[in-house]
């Protein structure tokens, strides 16, 4: 206490100065970080979103082969509702 008295007002403002910089930097310190992990959600969130995309468009790619192989079938005269090896009923 007596090392502040020392300095008077204009220590104590100094002080005051210093410490607000100081929690201004130590602010700062943390927004940057917020903001690069926020940045590095985002591109995982793309990510994933492109690997959704990728997959509907294979799964569209998958049923419309298996809608032409049951059309192919059907073309050829084969059942697709459950005879066991295709044979016919009838």
């Amino acid at each position: 206490m007596a090392t502040a008295a020392q300095f008077g007002v204009a220590g104590m403002v100094c002080w005051m100065w210093l410490v607000e910089r100081r929690s201004s930097a130590e602010r700062e310190r943390e927004l940057t970080q917020a903001h690069t992990a926020l940045m590095e959600s985002s591109r995982g969130q793309s990510a994933v979103i492109e690997v959704v995309r990728d997959n509907t468009r294979a799964m569209a790619s998958l049923e419309a082969g298996q809608r032409g192989l049951v059309a192919a079938i059907e073309r050829l005269g084969g059942s697709t509702t459950g005879n066991a090896g295709g044979a016919r009923i009838g």
